[in-house]
């Protein structure tokens, strides 16, 4: 969904270190849920993407590669809803179609099945721990419910729009982490320290089979990756503001203003970053809920200075700004196919990949 064609964009600045894309045209963490699934269920090793998302995806908030024209793919081709045309959207509340809906999780019966029969036979539950399973498993599929309901409705052009954009979907990871926090955790504190070891020694397993398919190595750090960027996706294009903008000396300052806030938000992330590695579910669940809490008030300094800088623009100036992210990612000016993706999920089924991919690319 988010690799261009014939390669551009593989190894472009906006793309996260283990290959996926922070925004997928109008959406921002598009596989929210599993991510935080497979992290705190399996670790790191399992799944490292949740922990690429960082600075670097507020950097392409404010400088998007996606131009109007390739945000065409999720607007409606026919019937009465707006479409993206000539470069603009012809209504600032265009109508998302379906395929946005199954990027954002559709099918979440699909996506948010703990592995309940797995889990039963490896532990050797009790009456009242496969109770406890059960209510975690229904939290669960109320988090991926409520993570579904925050993607966006319409497209956001602007870089304001899409820091709050960026915010909302943040907001709402949070909140479905706070729904399966207590019941993950009484589930945990039910189990005999033997079974905790079978749990843990499952997740180990899990982790080293997804090496062995994705022939990487199950031991990556952490601490080495957390937020980690590509090359130079920090450096601010100062001089090509300057040339294309000619700000006023109030713009500047808002500009640096801006600039500052975006540092700050950098160190904030940087900082969050966790020292050592969580061993249990709800330990790596918490590590979880700091790193988005610490996001969501990066994403708010960062979207504070930036509304004051926007608003001093002239429209035509904020059409400059905005076509910085495009021409830096050298994207085509021709209408782009919806994307196809190769990230894999043990979770969902083949019949519903399939599904999801024709969507995709009809």
């Amino acid at each position: 969904m988010a690799g261009w064609q014939n390669g551009r964009g593989r190894s472009g600045w906006w793309r996260h270190p283990h290959g996926g894309f922070g925004w997928v045209g109008p959406v921002f963490w598009p596989f929210a849920y599993y991510d935080i699934y497979d992290y705190a269920l399996w670790g790191y090793g399992y799944d490292p993407l949740f922990w690429d998302y960082g600075y670097n995806d507020i950097y392409a908030g404010l400088f998007a590669p996606y131009g109007y024209n390739d945000l065409a793919g999720y607007v409606p081709a026919g019937g009465n809803g707006p479409r993206v045309t000539g470069g603009r959207a012809s209504s600032a509340r265009a109508e998302m179609p379906d395929r946005l809906a199954q990027m954002c999780g559709e099918d979440s019966r699909d996506i948010a099945g703990l592995p309940i029969d797995q889990i039963q036979q490896a532990l050797q539950l009790n009456e009242a721990q496969r109770a406890a399973l059960d209510d975690l498993a229904n939290a669960s599929v109320k988090a991926a419910q409520d993570i579904k309901a925050a993607c966006p409705t319409q497209i956001a052009s602007t870089a304001p729009g899409r820091l709050a954009a960026m915010q909302a979907r943040i907001e709402a990871m949070i909140a479905a982490v706070e729904t399966v926090q207590p019941a993950l955790q009484k589930f945990y504190d039910l189990l005999t320290d033997e079974q905790r070891a079978r749990l843990n020694a499952l997740a180990q397993d899990q982790r080293r089979a997804e090496a062995r398919r994705n022939a990487r190595n199950a031991n990556g750090s952490l601490t080495q990756s957390c937020g980690a960027a590509q090359p130079g996706v920090t450096d601010w294009p100062t001089a090509e503001i300057e040339a294309r903008l000619h700000p006023t000396e109030a713009q500047r300052a808002s500009f640096k203003a801006l600039e500052d806030a975006s540092a700050k938000a950098a160190e904030m992330l940087k900082a969050s970053c966790p020292t050592t590695e969580p061993i249990t579910p709800p330990a790596r669940l918490e590590a979880i809920a700091n790193r988005l809490d610490t996001m969501l008030q990066a994403v708010k300094t960062v979207r504070a200075a930036l509304d004051d800088f926007y608003g001093k623009l002239s429209d035509e100036q904020k059409a400059q700004f905005e076509a910085i992210g495009p021409q830096r990612a050298g994207l085509s000016d021709q209408p782009t196919a919806a994307r196809t993706h190769s990230r894999r999920h043990h979770h969902v089924g083949i019949g519903g990949l399939l599904r999801h991919f024709m969507a995709m690319v009809r």
